[in-house]
């Protein structure tokens, strides 16, 4: 049985200096990295959020509704509590394909540029 060795890590030709990271920090580029995370993170959040509290209050306030039967001993409070992980689930997919397209990209750029010293 051969094990190969892993091969060995990556290091950065230089490590940026306090200043450099302060300077990307402060940059265009970097404010509009961090403009395009936000700007997709923050309103799912509060969208997610807002869902979640709805399921929540209909729950403790709605108990007639949730109690409603869809099919067989399947009932609304069912159906929206899996949902809910669903919902979780499909944020998850859509927020990695995003990041992955449009946020890792521009990353990338930022920290090779600071590795590399150019």
């Amino acid at each position: 049985m051969a094990t190969e060795t892993p091969p060995p890590a990556q290091t950065p030709t230089r490590l940026p200096s306090t200043e450099e990271f302060t300077e990307v920090q402060q940059s265009a580029e970097f404010g509009e990295l961090r403009r395009a995370h936000r700007s997709f993170a923050f309103p799912l959040t509060i969208a997610f959020a807002a869902w979640y509290l709805l399921y929540v209050l209909l729950s403790n306030y709605a108990s007639g509704f949730m109690g409603t039967q869809v099919a067989g001993h399947i009932n609304v409070a069912l159906v929206l509590g899996l949902a809910q992980f669903l919902t979780t689930f499909l944020i998850a997919l859509w927020y990695a394909r995003r990041a992955a397209a449009r946020l890792d990209p521009r990353a990338e750029a930022i920290k090779s540029r600071m590795e590399g010293g150019a």
